[in-house]
């Protein structure tokens, strides 16, 4: 007689295992311990086999039920079910450690030794904010295009358009990562092309040259009472026109007093390699004088922060001098940058682009060209960077 729900409930447990037998070979195994399992004998391939479908009573008698019609259509169609049962397990358990978020931070701890810190820092912030909270946990086979697309649109919501375009490529990068190594069959993102929001990037804000004077008076009152150490950054970046994030972790063994040099390490440069900065009268006298400014001599960085001195300056300190100042989206650290290769090209002149572009630290175009010396242009540079400097204070 088939089973029925009550008979499965009232089975009790004997000194041995018992079976109670429904039909197709489907049957209630009871243990001794009370215990009760669900279980099928079949045959495949001449060998009698028995495959498990659960225990009772988290798999009732309707579900063991469907689930042996389900292995008799596999074995209908030549398959073994136990073989696929352990193969679906096996395939549980690769998309379980081939996840997106898996595979991304995998394909991050490879390739962050190439990017510098701050950009490192902000590639994992933004996996981590945007990304892997929405299709981190999936198996990476099983994103689509249009998964893709609800988080671009969930990050343009935000207004945050250039970043949605920051976001994408990234999640391309981790596609092709997979794909290389075997666990994913194609990369979904340029299949967004023409689905995102366009954006078109804007220059960052940066005074004109007939704007220094003012600038250079505003500085020399302290209005805002800032700090002496950030009235000194403000002035190296405008005479070295470097990076701001270049300066605020710049130290003091980078710095040779004698040759009047600095050179940045590889890891701190966009471009992955070192950069010498000749300096003029001017920066010396400015890095002669933090020193003095320094209560905490020992300390690596030329401008230690306010309130950790084992740290450096942040950024948001020069961010914030300047909107005191009264130039919120008129000029920023990086603005320095623009303004002294106009200035340079308009009103000192007689140096070619490719001494101004070599001393911004632009990548050449020409990678034979850049892969000799380092320190190409460096005589003109310097010589460049004094005439700047003098300029600069002639316009105070």
């Amino acid at each position: 007689m088939p089973l029925t729900d009550l008979s499965c409930k009232n089975a009790k447990p004997k000194e041995k295992p018992y079976k109670l037998a429904d039909s197709q070979g489907l049957f209630l195994l009871v243990s001794p311990n009370g215990s009760r399992y669900w279980r099928m004998n079949y045959r495949y391939e001449g060998k009698q086999k028995t495959l498990a479908l659960g225990s009772y009573p988290e798999t009732p008698l309707g579900q063991a039920r469907e689930k042996c019609v389900a292995a008799k259509k596999q074995l209908a169609n030549g398959v073994d079910p136990s073989q696929a049962k352990k193969e679906d397990k096996r395939q549980s358990r690769l998309n379980a450690s081939n996840t997106f978020e898996a595979i991304g931070r995998e394909w991050f701890e490879l390739n962050k030794d190439t990017w510098s810190e701050n950009h490192a820092r902000t590639i994992i912030r933004r996996l981590e904010q945007d990304i892997f909270p929405a299709i981190g946990s999936r198996p990476i086979k099983e994103i689509k295009a249009l998964d893709l697309l609800d988080v671009a649109r969930m990050i343009e919501a935000r207004g945050a358009y250039e970043m949605t375009r920051r976001a994408i490529q990234y999640c391309s990068q981790i596609f092709r990562y997979a794909v290389v190594t075997g666990r994913a069959e194609v990369d979904p993102a340029p299949s967004l092309k023409g689905a995102l929001k366009p954006f078109k990037r804007g220059h960052y804000a940066a005074l004109a040259p007939k704007e220094i004077p003012d600038f250079l008076k505003a500085l020399s009152k302290n209005d805002i009472r800032a700090f002496p150490q950030t009235l000194i950054a403000l002035e190296i970046l405008m005479y070295t026109f470097v990076r701001t994030g270049e300066l605020i972790k710049a130290k003091w063994e980078e710095i040779d007093f004698e040759t009047a040099t600095w050179e940045i390490p590889a890891e701190r440069m966009k471009m992955r390699r070192p950069h010498i900065v000749p300096l003029s009268r001017q920066v010396i006298e400015r890095l002669r004088r933090l020193k003095e400014l320094n209560p905490y001599p020992n300390r690596p960085y030329i401008l230690p922060s306010t309130h950790n001195p084992k740290s450096h300056m942040s950024n948001n300190t020069i961010l914030v001098a300047l909107d005191r100042m009264g130039y919120r989206g008129k000029m920023t650290g990086h603005g320095f940058r623009a303004l002294a290769m106009t200035t340079i090209k308009e009103k000192i002149g007689n140096y070619r682009h490719e001494v101004i572009d070599r001393q911004l630290a632009h990548a050449h175009k020409n990678q034979i060209v850049a892969a000799y010396d380092r320190a190409e242009f460096l005589n003109e540079r310097r010589i460049m960077m004094q005439d700047w400097a003098n300029y600069l204070d002639s316009m105070k």
